[in-house]
Order: C-alpha cells, then structure tokens, then sequence
C-alpha cells in the first residue's frame, strides 16, 4: 500500500498545487489523492535528480521551490547540450514516463531545490481518475494555451460583456425551422413565399432535404427582374447552385470567416447528414457583435473614396481586437484579419483599375511575405508585386508602364489605409517586381542556382507568395514551377536550413530568457520567424502547395511522416507566439510601431511564461530537425 501523507502536510502541498496549472482546475479528490502522495525531496545545487542514464522514470515531479536545469542527454542531441529552466510548479519527465522510456534529458538543481515526487503507479493512477491531468499529460501545450485564452478572455470580460460569444455553435442561433422548397417549384410561388414570411432567402432541397440551391434577395434583380425571367419556370434554374454550407457544430466565428473570405451573406447550416437545418444570415450572425462584419464588408465594396476605405481599415483592427476579447484563436484570428486586408486591398485595386486602361492586359496582383501566409497581424508594411502576360512582345513594354501606374497609385493608398510602404521597396510600384511569368522564372531559379546571402533572404519573402486579385492560374503555374525547381536543389535547400539556423530560440541556461538590452524579446524576429523559416523549407522540400506556415507544417508532416501530436504541439506553439504578437499589437494605434513585436517576459503572468518557455522548446525541436535532416 502507497504510504500517504499526514493531514497537515497534506493541506499545505494541496495550498501550494493550487496555485499552479493544470492542478489549479484537477477534480478535489484527484488533488486529494496527488498531495497525499507526494514526498518533499531536497537536492542541493548541482546534483542530478534524473538522467537518461537512470533508465525508466521511477518517479513524477513537480517542484516546489528552487530552480532545476532541463538538459538534453544522450542519443537526442544533434549537436551541442540544449538547456532549459524550470521554476516551481512545473512537472517533468511527462512524456518518459507516458511512454515507459528513460527520459532524454538530464534534470540537475542548479538551486539548492524542493521537489515533490510520486511514484510512476500513483501517476498512472491520477492518470486514470483526473480527465484534467489526463488531458495536460497527452496534449501539454494545447492545454496550455486553452488555458490562457480564457485568462484573456476574462481579462477583457468587461469590455465584451454586453456581447454574445463569436464560440457559440451556429445550431444554437438557429431560432426557427428552415424554409425550403423542391426544385420544380414554380418561381412565382417561391417567391411568393418569400414575401409571406419575409425572409431574406429561399432555399432549393432535394427530396432528402440537402441543399441543392439558394436564391436571396439580392439574386433578384440580376437573375429575374432584369432579364424578364418567366416566373412560370423551375425556380432551380435561377438559384446559386452548391450553396455554402457549415456543419451545426461550427462556430459563429467559422460563419464569419466563410462570410469574409467568400463575400456571401447567408450560409445554409446542415446536419450530420449534409440535411438543411436552417439558414444563418450576416444580420442574425453578427447582433452578436457591436462592431458588425457586415458593415464592414458593405463599407468596403461600397466605398468609392480613400476616405470610406480609411475608416474600413480601423474597423477591422477593432474587429480584431473585439475578437481577440473573446479567446478566438490566434490561426483563425490572422486568417481573419487577412480575409478582410484582402477584400480592402481588391477594392482599392478596383478603384485604381476604373481610373487606368488596363485593356488587354492579364495579370494578377502577389501578395508576398505574412500577408502571402495569410499571417497578417494588426502591424504589418507591404510586401507585393505583379505577374503579366502579353502576348504580343512588342506591346510588352507598354503594358508594363500603364501596370506600374496603376500600381503606384494601389501602393499610396494602401499607406493611407494604414499599411506603410515597404522601406525595402518590395511593392508592385518596382519596376523589378513586375514581371511576366519567364521573368520571375529566370529570377527564382537564378537565386535557388546561386544561393548567396541576398537570394536566400530573397527567397524567405518572395517565395510566400499567393494572388489577391487578378488572374489566379498565374500564380498557382508559378507556384508549380517553383516546386519543381526547388525540390530538385538539395544544396539550396540545405542552404536555406544553415540561414534558419541563423536565429536561435531566446532560451538560456541560467535565465529564462535570452533578452535584448531593454530586457524584450522580438516576438518576430526571434520568435514566428523560427517556425515560418522551417516550415517554408520542409514545404520546398515535399514539394506542399501551401503558403501558410501552418499548412505547410501540417502537409509536410504528414510527408515526412512526423507523428501527429509532435506537429500539433509545434503549431500549437507558433500559435501562441503570434497570439502574443496580436496582444501586444492591439495596444498600438499605428501599423508597424517600433515596439509592436517586442514583449518583456517579466511582464506576462506565470502561466504565460510557462507556454511561450514551451513554445520556444518547440522551435528548438523544429530546428533540431533542420540540423539532422540536413546535417548540420
């Protein structure tokens, strides 16, 4: 029988986990049955508590006081040691002890430290009775990071309090039975229909009730008024066919993004069975919100000025930041906030083409660096160019110059708009970036050929690249060629890895952290871009057609045939990276402020330091990577 502990050191080890996740949310008799086995243990400074060379684990622990230095042993080490700190409240060896396999650190007290322990049989145990212990062991930073967001969420309680959460399914705003009709329904009657119950939208199933097409409000005119549609006919023949649908269990949020990205106002929500459970409009999705995405998006297609598209741009930052208040995640929050700069960016290239003779001209408008990711955070500069056709060379010049005046005028607005123009010219206004396919060819293959400094920072912008506006089968033939090419050059690839390996996670050996001079680290520099440098280069390397450092982790993972929960845990800490950029970012009322990627760690609360520690660590994995795969 396991030894337990008297009541009055029970009471005082049950005090001090509580201030610490994951036992701060542990069931109480789980807590209960942890403190009542843990032994306090000292270890004085400089001696080893668990090695590699201990074998299996025998013991969890969790420290109570002091500090102890994590230090990668034995066959795991690429090159030299990799250290960590870890303070009171964190727990090791989770994952040898999971996996019933020694530990591949060294745990030294580099303080003389107190340490709980338990047996390996009592974690099982506590395992097996506490879901919530369960679930910090199998997903250590997920649960993390769920646990900051409703820090966050509490933080901003009261300026989201009089708002419905952007997290509630779409089957629970649903308020009525949805209305639909067959598709041999005679037009007139649908529309009858329509005005009778004074809906928005009509709704075409098929006779098992999936949707087969929609026809709303603003369909009339252009499908049945203006061309005299004879109201006798089916009303399938002028319905939107393949409406976009969301499953019941998505969230208002997934409805908002779908919304953003596609430009639609209605979605049709659907069952298990793809069945039509009802309809979901902007009106009744965003009275959720004070700030409506609807006015928003009506702004922006409906601005004819520089001015409405100014107040636009400053919707959508307080957009962000309302949504940021609710715990919405930092993937869909930068997808967001990238939806909407894409639809202002196409308006103002609309506005610029209606002032401009752009006849016979085929091109497409790139979107290059964070925005190509689809990674933009509140501070961002441009980063763009232009691909062309011409099929006539001799008019090849001349069309390049009414392209490069449109551009020019496209670039001063979007500066208006708040996104400042790129200090290293990378905008489609430079004649050098405005290109015909041939030529961004010749110049991609020239930099993965002669990879020298220069072509290797080349290639960590312009190769995140996807079309904002134009014509999208030029970017995706580039994109095409440009796998091919770089797939073929382990040399470039292998010297895109020695340039990654350039910046290292801003963890130290006797510190925390590793902090610049004013004690800050850069979100940015020293932290997105670990996991976006890697990512780029497994992507070349598998030949993934993403341009998003999350999908291409995701897509070169399942390549290279990285288990699941070691690449969730690697996006899960880029995800809190760029969580922390937003944060800081929404305090700033400029793009691209000189601070705005910049944190001091001593200002975030304990449980924030313990994930951006973990998330660093998943870098220093990813990088590890790097160095073994291409022997570095």
């Amino acid at each position: 029988m396991t030894n337990t502990a008297p009541d009055q050191l029970v009471g005082a080890s049950t005090d001090f986990l509580r201030r610490f996740s994951p036992f701060d949310r542990m069931e109480a008799d789980a807590l209960t049955f942890l403190a009542q086995r843990a032994v306090l243990g000292f270890h004085a400074r400089g001696s080893e508590i668990l090695s590699p060379e201990m074998g299996q684990p025998r013991h969890f622990h969790i420290i109570q006081r002091g500090k102890v230095q994590a230090r990668q042993s034995g066959p795991a080490t690429v090159t030299e040691y990799t250290t960590l700190n870890m303070g009171p409240g964190e727990c090791f060896p989770i994952g040898a002890i999971t996996a019933q396999r020694p530990s591949t650190n060294a745990y030294v007290a580099v303080e003389d430290s107190f340490v709980f322990q338990i047996g390996v049989d009592d974690f099982m145990e506590l395992m097996r009775i506490s879901p919530v212990f369960h679930l910090f062991c199998t997903q250590y930073i997920a649960s993390l990071l769920n646990q900051s967001r409703q820090q966050l969420q509490t933080t901003f309680a009261q300026r989201a309090s009089d708002q419905q959460t952007m997290t509630t399914p779409l089957g629970e705003l649903i308020k009525q039975a949805p209305v639909s009709v067959g598709p041999e329904t005679v037009t007139r009657s649908a529309l009858e229909k329509m005005a009778e119950l004074r809906i928005g939208c009509m709704v075409v199933v098929d006779e098992q009730q999936r949707p087969l097409g929609v026809l709303t409000q603003s369909d009339l005119l252009p499908r049945v008024v203006l061309p005299a549609f004879d109201l006798g006919r089916p009303i399938v023949e002028v319905t939107t066919p393949a409406p976009r649908t969301l499953p019941a269990t998505a969230t208002a949020y997934d409805a908002a993004l779908e919304m953003a990205t596609h430009g639609v106002r209605h979605l049709l929500v659907v069952d298990a069975e793809g069945r039509l459970c009802g309809v979901v409009s902007e009106r009744d999705l965003f009275s959720l919100q004070r700030l409506s995405l609807r006015q928003i998006r009506a702004s922006i297609e409906g601005a004819g000025d520089i001015e409405a598209l100014q107040s636009a741009a400053t919707d959508i930052r307080q957009l962000a930041l309302n949504l940021i208040a609710q715990g919405i995640g930092a993937e869909q929050l930068t997808r967001f906030i990238s939806a909407l700069n894409d639809a202002l960016t196409r308006r103002i290239i609309d506005l610029a083409i209606a002032r401009h003779d752009l006849h016979g001209v085929d091109y497409a408008w790139l979107a290059f660096g964070s925005e190509g990711r689809h990674e933009q955070t509140l501070s961002t500069d441009q980063d763009n160019g232009l691909i062309y056709t011409c099929s006539d060379p001799a008019a090849q010049d001349a069309h390049k110059l009414r392209l490069l005046a449109m551009a020019r005028e496209v670039n001063n607005d979007l500066a208006a708009c708040g996104f400042p123009l790129c200090k290293g010219n990378v905008m489609a206004s430079n004649p050098e970036l405005c290109l015909t396919p041939q030529q961004w060819q010749n110049r991609f293959g020239k930099w993965i050929g002669e990879p020298d400094p220069q072509a290797l920072l080349n290639a960590s912008i312009y190769f995140d690249f996807r079309v904002i506006h134009g014509r999208q089968s030029l970017g995706d033939q580039l994109r095409s060629w440009l796998n091919r090419a770089a797939r073929g050059n382990s040399a470039f690839q292998r010297l895109m890895a020695v340039n990654a390996l350039d910046a290292q996670p801003p963890l130290g050996r006797l510190r925390d952290f590793v902090v610049e001079a004013d004690g800050c680290i850069d979100l940015k520099k020293s932290g997105a871009r670990l996991f976006v440098d890697a990512a780029r280069i497994f992507a070349l390397r598998t030949g993934a057609e993403a341009s998003g450092t999350v999908q291409r982790l995701r897509q070169s993972a399942v390549k290279m045939g990285v288990p699941e929960e070691e690449s969730a845990a690697i996006i899960d800490g880029f995800h809190f990276i760029q969580l922390l950029r937003l944060r800081a970012q929404h305090l700033d009322t400029e793009h691209d402020a000189p601070g705005d990627n910049r944190i001091n760690p001593e200002h975030l609360n304990e449980l924030d330091r313990r994930i951006l520690k973990e998330a660093f660590r998943q870098a220093r994995k990813l990088q590890a990577r790097l160095r073994l795969d291409y022997q570095l």
